[in-house]
């Protein structure tokens, strides 16, 4: 009996330390954190993008000149280190730089805000679709169809034209027509995770429709959701750009790089900086962005667990 209870305790020992000695397992997310990590395009693209932001944010106070305010001994001035305007100025004699740097703000702003607005409808609209199934997916999933089938750009202008240039109103419209593809994504990913086995049982167990999409089904869109979201952001930059190019974009005294560039394409000739220092900004900006998308993509894809 004593040689049995000294064998017992020696293999609990020997298990405990082979437990002890088992090497930590990896999350999911770890796991793409990881893959990401060793995407140096990606990698290097967060860099440039916390720099772009950084000097976005804090840029505007440590520039001598205001974005609004003109120097009137320097109108039309080339980029010049000896009169501090480094990016020069414009017609009106406002610094360029500012001018720029506050324009990246209000662009990712734009940008930040309408992601939001579209993951919202978009997440909630094709999740309830997903898990709803029958009738309620297709009338829903028709009124997307009718949704794609109008110009978006159109449907923007007019709800500019209805209720006022307003640059609010300019972040609720253009996240109001982006979430419809994101809605396709979250219904198809929800179609599959409906028949999974943990939503089987929250099903049996009496939980209330929305409960298991708000407490199952999103929670578990995570990867496909921020992937998305990460490639919207310079979508919409580039949405916001076109409208500022057009006239129906942020208005005076805002600016943003869409109008810098608008108004930089019609004096190219004559002040070619007011064009190309804003065009550098909004290239870097979106392509940083477009680098991340596709490294979360790479590390989030399930083929690559």
């Amino acid at each position: 009996m004593i040689l049995y209870s000294a064998l017992r305790e020696n293999a609990v020992d020997d298990l405990a330390n082979h437990v002890a000695r088992a090497p930590k397992g990896r999350s999911l997310t770890q796991d793409a954190m990881r893959r990401l990590r060793k995407n140096h395009a990606a990698v290097a693209s967060l860099f440039l993008l916390a720099f772009i932001v950084i000097a976005a944010l804090i840029g505007p106070y440590l520039v001598p000149y205001d974005y609004e305010t003109p120097d009137w001994n320097a109108f039309r001035a080339p980029p010049s280190f000896d009169t501090g305007h480094y990016f020069g100025t414009d017609q009106n004699g406002r610094d360029l730089l500012a001018r720029t740097l506050y324009g990246t703000r209000v662009s990712l702003l734009v940008a930040l805000v309408a992601t939001a607005v579209s993951m919202i409808i978009g997440v909630l609209y094709g999740a309830v679709a997903g898990y709803m199934g029958g009738r309620v997916d297709q009338a829903m999933m028709r009124f997307v169809d009718i949704m794609y089938a109008l110009p978006y750009i159109l449907f923007v202008i007019l709800l500019m034209v209805m209720f006022g240039r307003n640059v609010y109103l300019l972040f609720a419209a253009i996240g109001m027509i982006e979430w419809l593809t994101m809605a396709r994504i979250v219904r198809g990913q929800t179609i599959a995770l409906k028949e999974r086995e943990f939503v089987e049982a929250a099903r049996a167990s009496g939980q209330p429709a929305f409960r298991i999409i708000t407490r199952h089904i999103i929670p578990n869109l995570t990867g496909p959701v921020i992937i998305y979201a990460a490639l919207t952001v310079p979508e919409i930059i580039v949405t916001e750009s076109f409208l500022s190019y057009l006239g129906f974009g942020v208005q005076e005294p805002l600016t943003s790089l869409g109008t810098l560039i608008s108004e930089g394409a019609d004096v190219m000739e004559v002040m070619p900086w007011l064009l190309l220092f804003p065009s550098i900004f909004l290239v870097a900006l979106l392509l940083s962005l477009l680098f991340i998308g596709d490294g979360l993509r790479d590390a989030f894809d399930p083929k690559d667990r």
